[in-house]
């Protein structure tokens, strides 16, 4: 049975960013690099981000194990910081996760990015049914791909 999803409320970003500092470590070690912006991001620019769009989580129980992050701009979903807690991961959160964000919105396309080492994320967006748009080099060591899914159409 999937966890219930919620938006997750202001009262709890302070355990949002535990969750997301918790999830990219693993990141971290992949990229030998402990200074992700994911891992570097301040409570005030957290706060400031999730002004600017939604945030769906899961819970199990009052623990926020999993979250996802969205805002429409045009006609296109921006999907970002796809997180769930590392003793949760490998149980379809993430899916469930994606899946829902995706189903919130009437807009015709999403759109994601993830490092190009993260094997597991790039397997799960593909399973997805995203494709690679473009590739984009943060810096040497860090490479991006960007990848977009049609969502016209899916919806019974």
């Amino acid at each position: 049975m999937p966890l219930p999803l919620r938006p997750v409320p202001a009262s709890v970003v302070g355990e949002l960013l535990t969750l997301q500092r918790a999830a990219y470590a693993t990141e971290a070690q992949l990229y030998g690099d402990p200074f992700l912006p994911a891992l570097t991001q301040t409570l005030p620019e957290l706060v400031a981000e999730l002004s600017t769009g939604t945030c769906l989580g899961a819970w199990a129980g009052s623990r926020l194990v999993g979250a996802v992050r969205a805002r429409e701009d045009g006609d296109t979903l921006h999907v970002g910081r796809l997180v769930v807690a590392p003793d949760q991961q490998g149980r379809g959160i993430g899916t469930h996760l994606l899946r829902a964000v995706e189903e919130s919105t009437g807009l015709p396309s999403a759109a994601l990015f993830t490092g190009a080492l993260s094997e597991a994320n790039l397997r799960l967006y593909r399973r997805l049914g995203y494709a690679e748009t473009h590739d984009e080099v943060v810096r040497p060591g860090l490479r991006l791909v960007h990848l977009r899914k049609q969502l016209t159409g899916e919806r019974a």
